[in-house]
């Protein structure tokens, strides 16, 4: 395994806090508990949580043998506990689910910039905003079109 430039550090961080703002952005104009920083912290810092478990394979490589993906594995695990303080229960609906969805990818996009997955980063974060925009849009066209009381979304799910 090669050492990361610090360079290419920098770059891995910055594309993850770009690509992180565009969701954060969209979640913050829909008025949710976490938005734009809330989106870019997760993924810049799962970025250098990948960044440090890449670091610390190469930098003792032939010393002892570490695992990158182990940093990135409890990351994929922690991030459920912040996803979870976005989910609240109200009466008949639940809300933040999206939201706790789209962190949970962020941190995920955060990991692909971190080990220099760019197109995985990139890609996924296209394909989150046609989730988070365009299919926002049509479900609610379907729902409206069923004649379900509740808004854009059905009671078991409201963003």
């Amino acid at each position: 395994m090669v050492m990361v430039s610090n360079a290419e550090v920098v770059l891995r961080l910055l594309l993850a806090l770009f690509l992180s703002g565009l969701v954060g952005l969209e979640r913050e104009a829909r008025g949710q508990p976490a938005g734009f920083r809330t989106h870019i912290l997760v993924c810049v810092g799962s970025t250098l949580m990948m960044l440090t478990g890449l670091y610390l394979s190469a930098h003792y490589r032939g010393v002892v043998e570490i695992d990158p993906t182990r940093i990135a594995a409890q990351v994929v695990s922690g991030i459920g506990f912040l996803g979870a303080g976005t989910i609240i229960q109200f009466r008949d609906s639940v809300r933040g689910l999206t939201t706790a969805a789209s962190l949970w990818t962020a941190a995920g996009i955060g990991l692909a910039a971190g080990c220099g997955f760019y197109a995985g980063a990139v890609a996924t974060t296209g394909l989150v905003l046609v989730v988070l925009l365009v299919l926002r849009s049509l479900e609610h066209r379907v729902v409206r079109s069923k004649g379900k009381v509740g808004g854009p979304a059905g009671p078991s799910e409201r963003r």
